[in-house]
C-alpha cells in the first residue's frame, strides 16, 4: 500500500473510508451551503477494489419492512433519477434511470406469506406500489417459475432493479474533489481523544502524520469495528461474506426476470443478453477476516445451483461466467444503519452497518449524515431511530427484509 500525506495538519472534518458512504458524505457536505470547512477523505485504497461498494450488485428496491427504509429507498430512486439536477445542472453528468425489472418475494409458508402482507402495508402506506400476487397470477406473468410449493409473491415494478452506482459514485468523488473536498490514499491506525475522553484530537497515519479534526466520520464499511476501537467503542458491526456469480442459460427466458429472492435465501436477477446474476451464502454465517474474498465453490455446486434449477428448470442448463466474493457490512444488533455521533465522544460520528442495503440508501444516509454534522439536526428524513444510542439502550429496530 501506497501512502499519500494530507495537504494541511488540521480539518473541520476527516471522513474514515472513501467508498460509497464516505464518498455520500463528503459531497453532501460539500454541497450544503451553510458549510465552508475543509475535509479529507481518508482510504486504505483509492482503487477502491476489495470495497464493499465494487463488489455490489447495484439494485435498489423499496420491500422493507420499516417505513424509514422505504422511504430512505424512495430518495434513492428520486436522486439517481434526477442526478444531473441535484448536481447542480452539470451538463457533464449523465442521465441515469433505474431499470425496473423490480423484486419478487417468494413465500412457501403461511408465516413468510403474512410477513410479506404485513411488510406490504407498511410499503403501500408510504407510497410504494409493491403488488402481491398468488402463485396462479405469479405463474400466468412469469411462467418459467416452479410455483408448486408457493404461497404468495410480493412485487414492486416501480422504482425497484438495478441503477448506475459506479456512475454515482465517479461523480460523488469528482465533483467533491472539484469543491474542495481532498482525498488520499492512507490508513488510520491510531485516534486520540482529549483527557476527558470526550473528543477525538487528532487521528494518526500510517504514513506517521497527525491529523487535528473537528468532527470524524466512521465510514468504514466491514472495517467500521476496527476502526471505532482506535477510539474505544465497540459496536456491533462484521464483515459477512456475501457470494455472486454471472451465469448463461443454454435456454434463456422469453421476459424480463425481476430479482427473485427465493425462500431459500438465495437471490438471482436478469441481467441481459442472456445472462443472469444470482448470489447467496452458506447456512453458516460467520465473521471473515475484511480481506479475506475467497470463493466457496461448494456453495455453488451444493446449494446455489440446485436452488436456481428447481425454482426455474430452465436454469437446469447453465453455465457460470465469473464469480467474486463481497462483503456485508453486518449489523448483528438489528440490521439497520448505525449513525450519529456517540453519546460519550461528541465529535466522533457514525455511518456503519448498512447490511447489505447500503448502496441504495447512500444518497439518504450521506444527505442525513451531513445534516447532523452541519446543522446539529436532520432537515429532510427524520434518522434519530438509527443513531448509536438505540445499542447500548437495548432499543433493537429490526429490519426483517435481509437478503
Amino acid at each position: 500500500m501506497k501512502t499519500q500525506s494530507p495537504k494541511s495538519t488540521s480539518y473541520d472534518v476527516v471522513i474514515i473510508g472513501g467508498a460509497m458512504m464516505g464518498a455520500s458524505a463528503a459531497w453532501f457536505l460539500s454541497d450544503d451551503a451553510d458549510f465552508d470547512g475543509s475535509v479529507l477523505v481518508i482510504d486504505r485504497d483509492l482503487t477502491y477494489e476489495n470495497t464493499s461498494t465494487m463488489h455490489t450488485n447495484s439494485r435498489m428496491r423499496q420491500q422493507f419492512s420499516g417505513e424509514l427504509n422505504v422511504r430512505i429507498s424512495q430518495f434513492a430512486a428520486d436522486f439517481v433519477k434526477n442526478l444531473p439536477r441535484y448536481m447542480g445542472n452539470d451538463d457533464r453528468v449523465p442521465d441515469l434511470s433505474i431499470r425496473p425489472f423490480g423484486y419478487m418475494y417468494l413465500a412457501d409458508s403461511e408465516g413468510f406469506a403474512d410477513f410479506l402482507r404485513e411488510s406490504q402495508r407498511v410499503q403501500v402506506a408510504a407510497g410504494a406500489e409493491t403488488q402481491l400476487m398468488t402463485p396462479d397470477q405469479i405463474k400466468a406473468a412469469y411462467p418459467y417459475y416452479n410455483v408448486d410449493d408457493i404461497v404468495l409473491g410480493s412485487i414492486n415494478l416501480v422504482d425497484e432493479g438495478f441503477w448506475d452506482a459506479t456512475a454515482v459514485f465517479d461523480w460523488w468523488r469528482k465533483s467533491a474533489r472539484e469543491r474542495g473536498v481532498e482525498h488520499i490514499e492512507n490508513e488510520v491506525v491510531a485516534v486520540t481523544r482529549n483527557a476527558a475522553g470526550t473528543r477525538v484530537e487528532s487521528v494518526t497515519l500510517k504514513s506517521g502524520d497527525v491529523i487535528a479534526c473537528g468532527q470524524v466520520l466512521n465510514a468504514s464499511g466491514p472495517r467500521a469495528a476496527a476502526t471505532a476501537r482506535m477510539a474505544g467503542i465497540d459496536i456491533p458491526v462484521e464483515p459477512r461474506k456475501r457470494f455472486s456469480w454471472i451465469f448463461s442459460a443454454e435456454r434463456p427466458l422469453d421476459r424480463d426476470l425481476p430479482l427473485t429472492i427465493d425462500p431459500s435465501g438465495v437471490h438471482v436477477r436478469e441481467n441481459g443478453g442472456g445472462t443472469y446474476q444470482c448470489g447467496g451464502h452458506s447456512d453458516i454465517d460467520p465473521a471473515v477476516d475484511p480481506d479475506d474474498f475467497g470463493m466457496d465453490h461448494a456453495i455453488w455446486q451444493d446449494h446455489v445451483w440446485p436452488v436456481l434449477a428447481t425454482r426455474i428448470p430452465q436454469f437446469e442448463a447453465i453455465k457460470v461466467q465469473s464469480e467474486w466474493a463481497g462483503h456485508y457490512a453486518y449489523n448483528t444488533f438489528d440490521h439497520n444503519a448505525i449513525l450519529g455521533p456517540h453519546m460519550e465522544v461528541e465529535n466522533f460520528l457514525f455511518l456503519n452497518g448498512l447490511s447489505g442495503h447500503g448502496l441504495q440508501q447512500s444518497p439518504a444516509m450521506g444527505r442525513g449524515t451531513a445534516e447532523i454534522m452541519v446543522h446539529g439536526e436532520y432537515r429532510t428524513l427524520n434518522m434519530t431511530q438509527f443513531h448509536f444510542d438505540r445499542i447500548p439502550a437495548g432499543g433493537r429496530i429490526i429490519e426483517k427484509a435481509i437478503i
